[in-house]
């Protein structure tokens, strides 16, 4: 039996999972906010809950918004701040008396769904989370890719490539840099463009909501913002050359994108031909915990 922990900016969700990937137990309580202890104390209890309904010492893995640094063994690069410059992995044994394993949720993300999810069989593999925040995890045959510096799959803090004249230098982004590509196809990125060229404000869902409806000022919004998700998608392909992305978090549910974003990356992807497919979740917002709890399935043999 795994057991998988979504750690989220405003929830944390764990589930149990038997061998064959169905989940036997589910449970979300709100996040801790600025208190590290409380929100070590919250997974705590939520794996207990979850250890009282399997019959074994089940394994435990933790997705965070963030990662574990090779260097110092202590969180880094998470937007929920209170985690960051914590011995989070090592709190959370101490509670539990257990060994635990801890990666970021997009790799989470991307591991749940090349194991059993819309990607499953596939060679290798690109986790987009497209949400408050972009993040990515790559897998290769089944295995997520950490690399040296806990960091690989991180496009979301590059900039955003081959920039118009008006997007230089970019708006700022919350790691201290300028138009990073988290800063142009975030959902808040999607509602900011769209009210500084309307005057409208509307969140992301609202905006494709009036698209798919036929309000032109939201369909050139979301145009604009398929032709710079376009960009940094050719910019990893030519990086990573996946055969699958798989888009998750909430402008993941824009079923344009799955046809319009093959119809004009292949201008900035260097090849000939794009055989890279691009498609929705299979596990959807379950990914997360599915893929924490998948952290250990290498080692049971299952």
């Amino acid at each position: 039996m795994h057991i998988g922990v979504d750690l989220g900016g405003t929830k944390i969700e764990t589930a149990l999972l038997d061998k064959a990937g169905t989940v036997r137990f589910r449970h979300r309580v709100a996040a801790p906010q600025q208190d590290y202890n409380a929100t070590v104390a919250a997974v705590a209890a939520l794996v207990k809950q979850a250890d009282s309904i399997s019959k074994d010492m089940a394994s435990v893995g933790i997705g965070i918004p963030g990662t574990i640094s090779p260097a110092t063994g202590l969180v880094k690069n998470a937007n929920s701040t209170w985690l960051n410059g914590q011995p989070l992995d090592r709190d959370i044994e101490s509670a539990l008396g257990r060994p635990v394993r801890i990666a970021n949720d997009a790799n989470c993300f991307a591991l749940s769904e090349a194991v059993d999810g819309a990607a499953e069989g596939a060679h290798a593999v690109f986790g987009v989370i497209l949400g408050t925040g972009v993040g990515g995890g790559l897998v290769i045959d089944g295995h997520v890719l950490t690399g040296a510096n806990a960091i690989a799959g991180e496009w979301g803090h590059n900039p955003l490539p081959w920039p118009e004249a008006a997007e230089m230098p970019g708006p700022a982004c919350w790691c201290g840099r300028r138009g990073c590509i988290e800063t142009w196809v975030s959902g808040p990125a999607l509602a900011r463009t769209h009210l500084e060229s309307t005057k409208q404000a509307l969140d992301a869902a609202e905006i494709a909501d009036r698209a798919a409806a036929g309000d032109t000022q939201a369909m050139k919004s979301l145009a604009r913002y398929e032709e710079r998700l376009a960009r940094a998608l050719a910019h990893m392909i030519n990086i990573f050359d996946p055969d699958i992305i798989v888009l998750g978090g909430g402008l993941s549910n824009i079923p344009r994108l799955y046809e319009n974003l093959p119809r004009l990356w292949g201008k900035w992807i260097f090849s000939d031909r794009v055989a890279t497919r691009i498609i929705p979740p299979r596990h959807g917002d379950s990914s997360g915990v599915r893929g924490a709890a998948w952290l250990w399935r290498e080692d049971s043999g299952h």
